[in-house]
């Protein structure tokens, strides 16, 4: 069954709505967009919908999901405690692309957190999602139902910004695994929530977003760290070393080194990533696609997942990146690209 496409701007067809709550209530799996990435949903409470999630994706069962919420009152039916700095967060940032990680309440259960005592959480601002998740609501009469939800895609590769990236991941039955595909137009943001965690008592990143270091400091007015050994934070999404990979090995290259790499990996037919200076400059015979970088922070990220998959699909049997900028801003680019290059078992060459 395939969605209907939003009408023009935030437009939100009630019978596709309609429809696709149906399917959460009976078990079903429900692709759908956020302001973010497109994720694939099933009502939170329903055990057996929440594992056809993992086997669609091919996801680790210790590998916990993100719970969405239509409101924020509906954070206190799902964690047990929620700190002072997270509740300065949840008045900021929500409805919008953060996750808050804290004290799982009973109503969280193993299968949703990965067996953790801790559990994500988060309201987005998309007008599809919302609509999606009240209607959920609505239809069992419970403020605070819920849709568990990671991006829709195989475990480990390309997150989706459009329907038309998730029917090529995972499909739609009776052939594929999802049940119904919402297309609700391209994701505004283009990159997955900023994701928080209160566990060391400060505001700590475990995922880099659209929200930036300064701003969460800002609004939880104190200091605000980076967590950076995995093994003493809460699993979350995103978060393995490997992640957002394209099926084709991906190198990060340094821009200075980019020409110079390019040439050496000849014959082979590249896919490069680069500002379009760097492409004019390259002259390369063995570019078989090379895409322009955009300049702004936010252009980059909102394209990046799009132009990954159109150099993945192209004729190159490598795919380079020049490394973007450094700054506060580009932080979430540079994440993702790392991980894109681990889990494509690429390589990351003086990056930095």
């Amino acid at each position: 069954m395939s969605g209907t496409q939003a009408t023009a701007g935030d437009g939100v067809d009630a019978a596709t709505v309609r429809r696709a709550v149906e399917v959460l209530l009976h078990g079903g799996l429900v692709a759908f967009p956020t302001e973010t990435v497109y994720g694939l949903g099933a009502d939170a409470d329903q055990p057996q919908a929440v594992a056809a999630i993992f086997r669609a994706k091919g996801r680790p069962a210790t590998h916990p999901l993100i719970i969405h919420l239509a409101r924020a009152a509906a954070v206190q039916r799902w964690a047990r405690q929620i700190p002072s700095p997270a509740q300065k967060l949840i008045n900021r940032f929500w409805p919008g692309p953060l996750t808050v990680v804290l004290p799982r309440g009973a109503r969280a259960t193993d299968l949703l957190t990965g067996g953790q005592d801790t559990v994500g959480l988060r309201c987005p601002a998309n007008a599809w999602a919302q609509s999606l998740i009240r209607g959920l609501c609505a239809a069992r009469g419970d403020d605070a139902a819920a849709i568990a939800a990671p991006s829709a895609n195989r475990y480990g590769r390309i997150s989706p910004t459009r329907a038309a990236h998730v029917r090529a991941d995972l499909g739609e039955k009776p052939d594929g695994s999802v049940d119904f595909i919402i297309d609700g137009g391209e994701s505004t943001l283009g990159i997955e929530s900023t994701i928080v965690d209160f566990v060391a008592g400060n505001a700590r990143i475990l995922r880099p977003g659209s929200i930036s270091r300064s701003q969460i400091a800002a609004a939880v007015g104190g200091p605000v760290q980076i967590a950076a050994d995995v093994a003493k934070t809460p699993r979350v999404s995103g978060r393995v070393s490997g992640h957002y990979a394209p099926t084709k090995p991906l190198e990060l290259v340094a821009p200075v080194d980019l020409i110079d790499r390019a040439r050496a990996l000849q014959p082979q037919a590249l896919g490069i990533l680069a500002p379009s200076e760097q492409l004019t400059r390259l002259g390369a015979t063995n570019l078989a696609l090379g895409i322009a970088a955009p300049a702004a922070p936010q252009d980059y990220a909102h394209a990046l997942y799009d132009h990954l998959r159109q150099l993945d699909a192209s004729a190159a049997a490598r795919l380079l990146v020049a490394a973007p900028p450094s700054g506060e801003l580009w932080d979430a680019v540079h994440d993702r690209l790392r991980r894109a290059a681990a889990g494509s078992e690429g390589r990351i060459i003086d990056a930095d």
